[in-house]
């Protein structure tokens, strides 16, 4: 099959491609935002990638067309392809029809933890030698690559609750039809779609809906949203998973100096532990679904903990990228007040005696909107300095709105001045954190550099 990809710079999409090429078919595809690192991703497969979007894409010699969730009536290639006798399709459904249809599908669902929480699941069955396909929104160290088509019946999935296309406004994670299903957490977000949290709810119940009577539904035992969520009838078994008693998985979590350790409990019993490379409570969790998720597909505890020794994060998540000067320097993807939250906490955890600085750059949809006001100033007071860098889209005054923090917080309208008021006032000890979900416009790379020079020249 000769497939053309709409939008195929994306994580998922780009996924996607390399999936889709593994698997025997001809793929090209285009996009507006084509740079590094997924178009050096994509070069190297092999795959055809097009700047820009354009009628001539859509030929007569493509079996079928994968538009990504990010285009909309109006595009020109969304217009011809509406013009033209083509079929088409959305990614998941794509996915669903070619690859997931005849596989154990383990579905890592929820609004903060999935891409942790598929990478850990994937590398335990990596470990234990399932050698399972995934397809996950961020880049596993372990792996190197955020999508394969596997070599066996297992695939995991990052199940995304994001509409799926401009012709198909359900969840994406509604086409994948689990056996084994992990919800994290369920909070309000992605308020561009979404009018409030019982639209989002909707959306998990008809996912709950779609897992087997012979497959399992694992959850975090403590999040009152799900709780709500399960009064409903269900007709698939359920595991809990948390941090306190009273689940069928829960853990306790020790660190000492830069060591993290932990014990994982079955019904209250202990049933083994391990040291590891992460830290923070949240991880924790992420842990214990993909301990459970694991477990169902028939991986042993002692494996699974062995599997979790050895993992090595994901790019990006709290990603440790070097200390200068006595400067640590990290890169997290968090972007909503309770991700916001569970970092800053576990930086507290892992650097008792540092100042922690929080460097945040406002930009998924949700956060330009003024939705999360009260809860974004209570997560950034737990912070000791909070450098924001805006945007003119911001729909709220982020000066106004943190003014309450006073003089921990400076806010800066572009990257030079943002820069500039780091070099000034970071020092030897401080632990600072890069929050966003795009590219920062390049403040990472900046800022790394600069240190790198300053500290090389004393």
């Amino acid at each position: 099959m000769r497939i053309h990809i709409l939008g195929i710079c994306g994580t998922f999409m780009g996924g996607l491609a390399a999936i889709a090429k593994a698997a025997g078919h001809e793929v090209s595809g285009s996009d507006e935002n084509v740079y590094p690192p997924m178009s050096d991703q994509l070069s190297n497969l092999g795959i055809n990638l097009q700047e820009g979007y354009n009628s001539a894409f859509i030929s007569k010699g493509v079996d079928c067309v994968v538009v990504g969730n990010g285009l909309s009536r109006g595009n020109v290639a969304v217009e011809a392809l509406l013009n033209s006798d083509i079929p088409y399709c959305s990614g998941p459904q794509w996915l669903f029809e070619n690859v997931l249809q005849d596989k154990w599908v383990l579905a890592i669902a929820g609004t903060h933890g999935k891409t942790t929480t598929s990478s850990m699941l994937a590398w335990i069955l990596e470990y234990a030698k399932y050698f399972p396909g995934f397809l996950i929104g961020g880049v596993p160290h372990n792996f190197g690559i955020s999508a394969r088509l596997g070599k066996s019946e297992f695939f995991v999935i990052e199940a995304d609750e994001y509409d799926t296309a401009f012709f198909d406004k359900r969840a994406k994670f509604i086409h994948y039809r689990p056996k084994t299903l992990s919800i994290t957490n369920i909070e309000y977000d992605h308020a561009d779609i979404y009018a409030d949290l019982d639209a989002i709810l909707w959306q998990f119940q008809q996912l709950l809906r779609t897992v087997p009577s012979s497959g399992l539904i694992n959850v975090n035992g403590h999040d009152k949203n799900i709780g709500k969520m399960l009064r409903q009838s269900i007709w698939t078994p359920i595991e809990t998973f948390g941090l306190k008693n009273g689940t069928n998985w829960s853990a306790n979590y020790n660190t000492q100096g830069q060591e993290s350790y932990f014990d994982v409990y079955r019904e209250d019993i202990k049933i083994g532990g391990t040291a590891w490379n992460l830290f923070g409570k949240h991880n924790l969790a992420n842990a214990l679904a993909a301990l459970s998720a694991a477990a169902h597909a028939g991986v042993s505890i002692e494996i699974g903990l062995e599997a979790l020794s050895l993992f090595e994060g994901v790019k990006r998540r709290l990603e440790k990228n070097g200390v200068y000067g006595g400067i640590t320097l990290y890169d997290d993807f968090a972007h909503h007040p309770t991700a916001i939250t569970a970092t800053i906490c576990a930086l507290r955890d892992q650097h008792i005696d540092s100042r922690i600085v929080i460097v945040i750059e406002p930009r998924s949809n949700t956060m330009k909107m003024d939705i999360h006001r009260e809860s974004l100033l209570k997560a950034l007071g737990r912070a000791d300095r909070v450098f924001l860098l805006a945007s003119d889209d911001l729909e709220w005054n982020p000066e106004s709105a943190l003014a309450s923090l006073g003089s921990k917080v400076s806010v800066s309208w572009d990257m030079d001045s943002i820069l500039n008021l780091l070099l000034e006032d970071l020092r030897s000890g401080d632990c600072v954190t890069m929050m966003s979900n795009g590219g920062f416009q390049g403040l990472r790379n900046q800022l790394q550099e600069s240190l790198k020079t300053r500290f090389k020249s004393l």
